[in-house]
Parts: structure tokens; C-alpha cells; sequence
């Protein structure tokens, strides 16, 4: 069985219809149930739905084979496994925002609120700026306003959010969409049946660019 790590949720759903329309499907796992692994022996796989930000966890430590995770949690755990693929869907951008009327003080540390201080280090790191990382796990655009924070370090997706809260991009970090990973032994060991199902992924993207 090739053990595919699925994200729970929204991102989820469309990994698994892309999956399924190139025929690894698995009707159980729209069931009315709180099941977590799905078989389906006539095609070989077993799919795992966890949380996104630990699938790359599962595939890091050989619990999984393959999976599906954002670019954002595989850069912010910078997890030692195989970048196979970029669906291009989940699309959305790693950002600094700041309140409109911002101006950086070039005299101080920037304090940065964010759920991801990896990537936010690593980004002011490349510029040689120095930072105050205040990590938080939710609400990250109410930082600004209460003076928490000179900026946030955030994904990205509509802008909605910011603009309700008076707040702009002031620079895109990187983009982010969804990947294929796979588990370095898993590799080795099931090279033919992964690089089968990443083929058909790659002809099934192209299709639909067309």
C-alpha cells in the first residue's frame, strides 16, 4: 500500500479530487464517519487526513509515503524530504503587512508578529535587518493595531482581511501553493509506484492549463 498524508479541510478536498481523477479515488473517505485512514486496495493506497502543518511531520519520519502540504509549513519546518511536485493550487502569497500609514524605523529592531518565525528570520536575515519575532498562533492582524507589533509576517490570500483592518502588503516574501512530498526511503523503496502517480499528476496539470 503506498500511505498518502492528506491536509484535513478545504486544501484537502482539492487534493483529493485532483487524486481521484486520475484514478486513485476512495469513496469511504466522503462517509458520514470520524475515520482518519481510508483504504482502497484495488488501487493500492491508504490515505491518512491529518492536520496540515503536520504532514510534513508524518512524511519526515516515515509514518507516510507521500503527501500533500503547503509550501508555507514544508519552508517553516524545513523538513528533510522530497520536493516532487507543485499542484499550483492553494495558491497564495508569504507577506509583511503593516498598518497603512507605517514607516519603518531604521534605528530599531523590527518587531514582526507571526505563526512562522523560520521563515521571517530567514527572510530579514537575508538583508541583514535585525527583528524582535513575537510568535503568535491566531489573530495575527490585531498586532499591529494594539502596538504589539511593527509588522506581521503572514499568508496572503485575497487581501480581504487587511484591508478590514487598515492594513497593507508592504512586501511579498515568497509564493505558496500546495506540494507533493515524498519520504526519502519511501523513495528508494516504492520509486516506481510514486513516480507512476506524480506522472499522472504532472499530464493532469497540463491538461487543465490548456
Amino acid at each position: 500500500m503506498l500511505n498518502i498524508a492528506l491536509p484535513k479541510g478545504r486544501l484537502g478536498d482539492k487534493v483529493y479530487n485532483l487524486l481521484s481523477s486520475i484514478g486513485y479515488d476512495c469513496a469511504e473517505i466522503y462517509a458520514d464517519n470520524r475515520k482518519l485512514v481510508f483504504e482502497n486496495p484495488d488501487n493500492g493506497v491508504r490515505y491518512l487526513l491529518v492536520k496540515p502543518s503536520d504532514v510534513a511531520v508524518y512524511i519526515a519520519h516515515g509514518a507516510a509515503d507521500i503527501g500533500i502540504v503547503g509550501k508555507d509549513c514544508l519552508d517553516e519546518g524545513d523538513f528533510d524530504v522530497f520536493e516532487l511536485l507543485d499542484l499550483d493550487i492553494g495558491k497564495c502569497n508569504m507577506c509583511v503587512a503593516a498598518k497603512n500609514d507605517y514607516v519603518e524605523d531604521p534605528d530599531r529592531p523590527i518587531r514582526v508578529a507571526t505563526k512562522f518565525p523560520n521563515i521571517a528570520k530567514r527572510y530579514y536575515a537575508s538583508f541583514n535587518r535585525e527583528i524582535d519575532i513575537i510568535k503568535l498562533n491566531g489573530s495575527i492582524e490585531i498586532a499591529p493595531l494594539l502596538g504589539l507589533s511593527d509588522v506581521i509576517v503572514d499568508i496572503v490570500e485575497t487581501g480581504t482581511t487587511l484591508k478590514e483592518n487598515n492594513l497593507s502588503v508592504f512586501q511579498k516574501i515568497l509564493p505558496i501553493s500546495a506540494r507533493l512530498i515524498a519520504n526519502k526511503s519511501s523513495y528508494r523503496f516504492k520509486q516506481d509506484t510514486i513516480n507512476e502517480l506524480t506522472e499522472k499528476l504532472k499530464v493532469k496539470l497540463q491538461e487543465e492549463k490548456k
